[in-house]
């Protein structure tokens, strides 16, 4: 006689997940449902972007005077994309998933801005370049010296006049 755990087990429906419910779940932990493969991943990070262009990212707290300082200086340089976001769930514009796979390079001010990277964006942001530039806040937008020390270590890192 067959016993009751030989029987298949029943769903529990309201524990399964529907399709949209994961897509959005991926989608909040930073990573990409369904999973594409390492192939996939290493033809994405080696193709060069259409317009020939770097696609860079600038990260501070609040986005307030530090990344939007990065941004504008390095905005009309012919060879780059930029965007600057915060990573406060205050800043004016609050850094996401689409900001994470856009970018080519991301720059972060302080050592904390990077670990809050890591663990909120840990799968998408492992194949990206991300650079601390120590610059503390302790400046205002477009401070003169803000703007120098920006000027010079972006310029450093990615080997730009």
């Amino acid at each position: 006689m067959a016993r009751k755990d030989d029987w298949p087990r029943e769903k529990r429906w309201k524990l399964v997940y529907t399709r949209s419910a994961k897509l959005a779940r991926a989608n909040k932990l930073g990573f990409e449902y369904p999973r594409t493969t390492g192939d996939l991943l290493a033809r994405q990070h080696s193709e060069a972007p259409a317009d020939g262009k770097r696609n860079v990212l600038f990260i501070c707290s609040k986005n307030q005077w530090r990344s939007p300082t990065a941004e504008a200086v390095w905005r009309k340089h012919p060879a780059l994309s930029v965007r600057s976001a915060g990573t406060s769930s205050s800043a004016r514009r609050k850094v996401s998933v689409e900001d994470v796979r856009w970018a080519d390079v991301i720059f972060v001010m302080e050592e904390k801005h990077k670990s809050r990277l890591l663990a909120d964006f840990t799968t998408t942001i492992q194949q990206k370049p991300l650079h601390v530039l120590d610059i503390p806040d302790e400046y205002k937008y477009m401070d003169p010296a803000l703007v120098e020390q920006v000027r010079e270590a972006v310029a450093v890192v990615l080997g730009l006049d």
